[in-house]
């Protein structure tokens, strides 16, 4: 018989073991549908080439990660190119999202650059892997920027729903 002391070891390991070992398939849930809001950080590594007076041609990647949402820890890349007269202008590219777990859902998105450097525009969900499987829908993005070396602060909300196929 387990004394005092080891019934509560054992007490704790299991719900150490339940905890470590259940939270993965709790967050691997995600409903049918909703929304999927995303705070996250950026940096932008790119080209820039001007064309013509107070013009230019861009093109990169941000590379990102998320800091809220079932996103949480997981990382993000976004290719882009963009058209800017005056610091304004167009940008538009696609998104690849991964959450902690490694599953993934795309995205294609456009928006404009102020010369302000706000960026808003949105996303528009193309596919994804694992627990994304299956997923549709759209959303809005805005970013600022928050200093001269690409990096940036944005905001993300993903409006979506899982087909039936994903669910099988």
């Amino acid at each position: 018989m387990l004394s005092r002391k080891g019934m509560l070891l054992a007490t704790a390991l299991t719900l150490t073991t339940t905890l470590a070992l259940g939270s993965p398939a709790i967050a691997a849930d995600l409903p049918q549908s909703g929304s999927i809001k995303v705070h996250s950080g950026w940096k932008s590594v790119g080209e820039v080439v001007p064309v013509g007076e107070n013009q230019v041609f861009g093109s990169g990647n941000f590379w990102g990660v998320t800091g809220s949402g079932p996103l949480n820890g997981g990382a993000a890349v976004c290719s882009y190119t963009l058209e800017l007269t005056n610091g304004a202008g167009p940008v538009q590219g696609a998104c690849a999202w991964g959450d902690s777990d490694g599953d993934k859902f795309y995205v294609n998105y456009s928006g404009k650059i102020a010369a302000s450097g706000v960026l808003d525009g949105t996303n528009k969900i193309t596919g994804g892997t694992g627990k994304f499987k299956g997923i549709q829908g759209q959303g809005p993005f805005h970013c600022t920027t928050l200093n001269d070396k690409g990096q940036y602060n944005c905001t993300q909300q993903f409006d979506y729903s899982l087909t039936a196929a994903a669910s099988k």
